[in-house]
């Protein structure tokens, strides 16, 4: 038996022993480390340099879009107040000076729109109100408006129009503290709007604000009060600001407050409804009110006086009580894009 177990040990076929793997030298590893390293950073280099070249893409669409709202703002007055001006033409008498005033400023808005130049010699305050979500860049935004306004200046679809309050001086290219004005509006969309009004000096000048009790007119803190200050407003810009024109109006706020608001309600588009049902009935009774006071197209008498008048409310200090008019003229140039992603223009707003 002895025998036999030695025979069977011997038969049994001992495990093979593998070679230990010999570990590259410290040189090789630190050689495949460095090409690592430079493969890595050639790729980082690479998408460092898509992402500049894509921000820059991104950012000349985005002024590219300005350029053009500048150059339609400028030129093509929106459908909504060509409407209400066509239909301001056929209510005037025949062979009247109001019919034949009506008539040049229709003949005016299709030669602009054909030629895509300036409605108007007076290119006026360039107004930018800017509907953004969270998160957005507003200092880089307002830069990219300047360069927008700049080129927009250099190819004249604005003229050079913004001048130094104490030197008198005009650098020509519409840059400047506080212009373009520049209107900026957190909102809950995702989506980033861009509304673009141009108000000329003319209509500007007869611009109002009211503090009341007005004795004058014997005006109370009331809507009575509000109708008396802004029927005289219209009243004393007979003649001025390029008739027939559109009133924005607030009720209430401060001084400041207030005029911002009246411009912003000219952001409405003239065939809307107040939803606060004593200012929409307002609206509406300013508008015949004033269209039967014969002061018409320019001051040359006829039943077109306003085209529109939109009015705001703000809550004011019990001892205030301000009314603050802004005038717009019959060139109501105010047009709105929404962006896409990429900063093309999506829609136009009017």
């Amino acid at each position: 038996m002895a025998i036999k177990k030695k025979i069977a040990k011997k038969l049994v076929k001992k495990p093979v022993k593998t070679a230990a793997k010999k570990s590259p030298p410290k040189k090789i590893i630190a050689a495949k480390k460095t090409i690592k390293k430079v493969a890595k950073k050639k790729i980082t280099t690479k998408k460092i340099v898509k992402k500049i070249v894509k921000t820059e893409n991104t950012q000349k669409t985005l002024e590219a879009s300005l350029i053009e709202l500048i150059k339609i703002t400028s030129a093509v007055l929106p459908d909504d107040v060509q409407k209400v001006i066509l239909e301001a033409l056929h209510r005037e008498e025949k062979n009247t000076t109001a019919e034949y005033a009506m008539n040049i400023i229709k003949a005016n808005i299709e030669l602009a729109k054909k030629k895509l130049q300036p409605l108007c010699q007076d290119t006026g305050t360039v107004l930018f109100y800017i509907s953004h979500p969270v998160g957005f860049n507003q200092n880089h935004f307002t830069s990219l408006i300047h360069k927008a306004v700049v080129k927009s200046t250099e190819l004249g679809y604005l003229r050079q129009n913004s001048v130094d309050s104490l030197t008198g001086e005009n650098s020509g290219m519409n840059v400047g503290p506080g212009h373009p004005s520049i209107h900026y509006h957190q909102h809950g969309k995702k989506t980033v709007e861009v509304k673009l009004m141009l108000k000329g000096g003319g209509c500007e000048n007869v611009g109002a604000q009211y503090s009341l009790p007005y004795t004058p007119l014997d005006a109370g803190r009331d809507l009575n009060g509000v109708r008396k200050v802004i029927l005289d407003a219209v009243h004393k810009a007979q003649g001025k600001g390029c008739g027939p024109g559109v009133l924005g109006i607030c009720i209430g706020g401060d001084r400041g407050a207030g005029y911002i608001e009246s411009k912003e309600q000219l952001l409405r588009r003239l065939d809307d409804k107040n939803d606060v049902f004593e200012l929409a009935e307002l609206e509406k009774e300013i508008v015949e009110t004033s269209n039967k006071l014969g002061i018409g197209p320019m001051g040359f008498g006829g039943k077109t006086t306003l085209l529109g008048c939109k009015i705001g409310v703000l809550n004011r200090l019990p001892a205030s009580f301000f009314v603050s008019i802004s005038y717009m003229c019959w060139a109501y140039r105010r047009q709105g894009i929404e962006l896409s992603e990429k900063n093309q223009i999506k829609k136009w707003l009017y």
